[in-house]
């Protein structure tokens, strides 16, 4: 089945207005038989989101439209594609049981969802490592070194495949190399090797699924799959579920790169 797991929608605060029926309309056109819609979900009470702009998810206001509103387009669409609601939630260090009230909450209304790590803690407040390059080369030099950044957030995305988030944890996790979104920004490669292996043994022995994300192909500073493709070779080796998703922000990037992976599905 030609399918994408990972799109964002117009309930995206950093995204487009594309509407539901434009991303929907160009997924029946590329020949998806299945998507999930995976909206960032409302960030967990108490915790202040360190962008500018504050617009990391969806506000807690529009959480039910959201879900509403795709309640009626799957039934819309029934003849013509499988529509599968979900959200991308942010594991973040400290906010375990939020997170965790938040899905037993809204879990049951879910079909499908990822869980990423965008946010990473160090000492007393919290970095979104993705959200430009000056942020994440700012965290470089705050922690010392790439390698000590890298070795943070491979732990925080290793406490997100073993922590207990309750029934509703999401069962696929999210481009687990994300940290190498400005690795070309660096001047010298960050041997990562071990940990990408550590975390796709763990996310294996979890039964949990893989994101193969091809959005790093589009970013100028990272020019590659998350994560690589012979980590998507072994996650196959390994038997790990492989859940393409584009990651799209926007229509037109619904099937970006689909091509390049499809063989290893």
């Amino acid at each position: 089945m030609k399918r994408n797991g990972h799109i964002h929608t117009p309930y995206c605060p950093h995204g487009t207005e594309d509407s539901f029926h434009l991303y929907i309309e160009q997924a029946i056109q590329s020949g998806f038989e299945a998507i999930t819609f995976t909206e960032h979900a409302p960030l967990p009470l108490g915790f202040i989101d360190p962008t500018p702009n504050k617009d990391s998810g969806m506000s807690l206001n529009q959480l039910e439209f959201y879900i509403s509103e795709l309640q009626k387009l799957k039934k819309e669409y029934n003849q013509d594609i499988v529509i599968s609601t979900g959200l991308e939630i942010d594991f973040i260090a400290g906010f375990e049981q939020n997170t965790t009230s938040f899905l037993n909450t809204y879990g049951k209304y879910l079909d499908d969802s990822i869980l990423s790590v965008h946010f990473l803690k160090y000492e007393d407040d919290y970095t979104c490592i993705d959200f430009s390059k000056s942020t994440f080369l700012k965290f470089v030099d705050r922690l010392g070194t790439p390698m000590s950044v890298y070795k943070l957030y491979y732990k925080t995305l290793m406490d997100s495949i073993t922590s207990n988030l309750g029934h509703f944890k999401p069962k696929r996790i999210g481009h687990i190399t994300l940290v190498h979104k400005f690795q070309h920004t660096l001047t010298e490669r960050v041997q990562d090797h071990e940990n990408i292996v550590a975390i796709l043994i763990e996310i294996k022995q979890q039964r949990l699924e893989l994101d193969v994300n091809t959005a790093g192909l589009a970013k100028p500073h990272c020019l590659e799959i998350y994560p690589p493709l012979p980590y998507i070779k072994l996650a196959k080796e390994l038997e790990i579920p492989l859940v393409f998703g584009s990651d799209a922000h926007q229509a037109k990037d619904l099937h970006q790169f689909y091509n390049e992976i499809s063989n290893l599905l």
